[in-house]
């Protein structure tokens, strides 16, 4: 009998991130990510994979979690952040010899450390944290002071809670907890690279209360470039952020953005010549691509090298010899590696096949790659490959895949055929889709069907979709044909196409979707009967959406979704994306918001509807949720809410494992209630 995937296999998924060159070009550090179903509870390790022949290793223990290795420029050490000193310790900063040894701990702050970064010398490192002001101030105070506060702090097991909780800001909770007083800061630790000890404290060198994130090092060590949130205590520090460079003689920070765009990523050349950044409008700020702009180091106007490219430009690195900024674009269902030169000119491809590329490094030479993609065959690998723009077919470059971290388990099962879809929409619009078919598909039967909706508005799946492959797959081998696609407002195909969405959720991306349903109908092997729908966060709102537009769908499970948009804008920890989405704030056009919130055609919803929601979800709160559940409740029309305690809105991601098996199992019980 065939071995199909299940839900219960997501505890053996391995995943992929953040791989990493060493000086020599020799070796690559990359996170590998597993779950321990007896804890509950997440790990990972990092591992060191050759770039030439050989097999991957793992370099630390794993215990709990190690994350973001960073090589010495010299090689010798790699650094990483764990929290391996235990279950309620925060992230600290380690070392350790790349030829073999123990890891050294460097740090051992109370608020632990985050985005360790390397000077140029191999004897500092920079790094964040997060402090209050009554923190920055003991920093000051004599070493044992500071121990003694930190050791009365450890025997409660954990800070205070603020009760009352005042708030005097409007963004002030994010994720699945609230802002306190603690903001992040730039820190630096001086490093003995023969002893691999820490020399010292660390020393803060930021003192305004702003969030600083993503320190890089300018190649004569003299200074730091770092994102930092815009305008410490106003309404928009958490949407907006800028370029700074951090001197280290003391001297006032250098803003280098100004307050018409958004930007972040500043990478400065090898050189030292130039500064390159991501930015987008902020007028445009959820339609416009995003560009890669690059500034002279010595101070000047940002320069659009991008300009020309309809689509985002994002996760930027310089080639060794200043010449080339290399970016990922999502294009089509798939994500390329591509470059643009400093005197700009044509976008060139690097690498660009049919998968999704989630991270890279390139080799110190230049001359090679490194990146982790998905497949719909092999999720999460890592792979290697020449880098030659100048070859006969451009960004078909040789390759090698360096793991097959899922491999084992995943040959024991029998996969369903995932096939391309194109189709018009009724006005003509092509739009492109994937259908994951049942393992054992038989053209000549009748199966149900799954319509899958992204959320976003304006993310872009893919045939490979990293987030989702599992959850197919399961329902797939439940016997469900699942199709998902790309409607207007999805990235990947333009602004215009991305754009569309503008001031119109559900009314024009509705007709994309059931489109799809009808290109798949057409072949014959989908019951008409047996329709049903599902997607999380925006594609949790338009699943309620559909069905109340559309009664030929039998269930319905809509998740993290918001069905209010007038109370959205209060208790959500993104309440802008009201104002960026459809101009207008719930008293400046309440009519307009309520027109396009599910709830407001809740009497005409009368499919069975699975509402899944976390109860620490402050994207998409749950009282939208709990406001559908009552109306559906109190109109007698079938609905159940589901809540998970703890989790937030990334529950299907990273939620705990035990809440996302039962998510998944629910999901496909309930379907199978009303189809089977």
């Amino acid at each position: 009998m065939e071995a199909l995937v299940t839900a219960q296999d997501l505890y053996r998924v391995v995943t992929l991130s953040d791989p990493q060159f060493s000086p020599d070009g020799q070796w690559i550090a990359h996170v590998r990510t597993w779950i321990n179903q007896a804890r509950d509870e997440y790990q990972s390790a990092i591992w060191l994979a050759p770039a030439g022949d050989g097999r991957p290793r793992q370099f630390t223990s794993g215990e709990r979690r190690d994350s973001s290795p960073r090589w010495s420029p010299d090689g010798r050490w790699l650094a990483f952040t764990s929290n391996r000193a235990g279950e309620k310790k925060k992230p600290q900063l380690y070392v350790m010899p790349t030829d073999g040894g123990e890891a050294l701990q460097l740090t051992d702050l109370e608020n632990g450390v985050g985005a360790p970064a390397w000077a140029p010398d191999g004897r500092r490192i920079a790094f964040t944290s997060r402090v209050n002001a009554k923190e920055m101030a003991a920093e000051q105070e004599p070493e044992a002071g500071a121990g003694q506060q930190h050791d009365e702090e450890d025997k409660d097991g954990e800070k205070d809670t603020p009760d009352p909780r005042v708030i005097e800001r409007f963004a002030y909770r994010a994720e699945t907890s609230y802002f306190d007083d603690r903001t992040a800061h730039l820190y630096m630790i001086e490093f003995d690279p023969e002893s691999g000890l820490a020399q010292g404290k660390p020393q803060r060198l930021t003192e305004e209360e702003r969030n600083y994130a993503d320190p890089r090092w300018m190649p004569d060590g003299g200074a730091l470039l770092a994102r930092v949130d815009r305008k410490p205590g106003e309404d928009d520090l958490f949407y907006y952020s800028d370029v700074v460079r951090v001197p280290l003689d003391g001297g006032p920070v250098e803003l280098l953005t100004g307050p018409a765009t958004a930007d972040a990523g500043g990478r400065p050349s090898p050189d030292g010549r130039w500064i390159a950044l991501n930015s987008v409008p902020v007028a445009d700020y959820t339609t416009a691509n995003e560009q890669i702009k690059c500034i002279p180091a010595s101070g000047g106007e940002p320069r659009a090298l991008t300009a020309e490219l309809d689509a985002h430009a994002f996760d930027l690195l310089w080639t060794p010899d200043s010449r080339y900024i290399c970016f990922l674009v999502p294009e089509h269902g798939r994500v390329d590696l591509r470059r643009v030169s400093i005197d700009g000119g044509p976008v060139e491809t690097i690498i660009s096949a049919d998968r999704e590329i989630l991270g890279y490094d390139l080799a110190p030479d230049a001359g090679k790659i490194a990146f982790v993609a998905s497949t719909d065959r092999a999720p999460w690998d890592l792979y290697i490959a020449d880098v030659d723009v100048a070859a006969e077919e451009p960004g078909h470059s040789p390759e090698q895949r360096l793991t097959e971290v899922n491999g084992e388990w995943l040959a024991a099962k029998t996969l369903g055929a995932v096939e391309d879809l194109w189709f018009e929409s009724t006005d003509g619009t092509p739009i492109q889709g994937w259908i994951v078919q049942p393992p054992g598909f038989d053209p000549e039967k009748k199966y149900p069907l799954v319509l899958s909706i992204h959320g976003g508005p304006h993310a872009m799946w893919s045939r490979h979709e990293s987030t989702m492959w599992h959850e197919w797959q399961m329902l797939a081998a439940r016997g469900y044909v699942v199709l998902a696609c790309n409607p207007r407002g999805s990235d990947g195909y333009g602004r215009e196409f991305r754009a569309a969405l503008h001031k119109r959720w559900g009314e024009v991306d509705l007709p994309d979707l059931l489109a799809g349903v009808e290109a798949v109908l057409a072949r014959g092997y989908v019951d008409s009967e047996r329709l049903v729908v599902t997607g999380g966060s925006y594609g949790g709102f338009m699943t309620a959406w559909v069905i109340g537009h559309e009664d030929r769908f039998k269930a319905a499970a809509a998740q993290r979704g918001v069905y209010d948009l007038i109370s959205f804008y209060s208790t959500s920890d993104i309440p802008r994306l009201t104002e960026w989405e459809f101009d207008a704030a719930p008293w400046q056009d309440p009519e307009l918001l309520w027109k396009y919130s599910p709830l407001s055609h809740v009497e005409d919803i009368h499919t069975p509807l699975l509402l899944i929601h976390s109860e620490n979800d402050f994207r998409a709160p749950i009282p939208s949720a709990e406001g559908l559940f009552v109306a559906l409740r109190r109109l007698k029309r079938p609905v159940q809410l589901v809540r998970y305690p703890r989790d937030g809105h990334e529950l299907s991601r990273s939620g705990e494992p035990k809440h996302r098996v039962d998510r998944l199992e629910r999901i496909a019980d309930w379907f199978d209630k009303y189809t089977k």
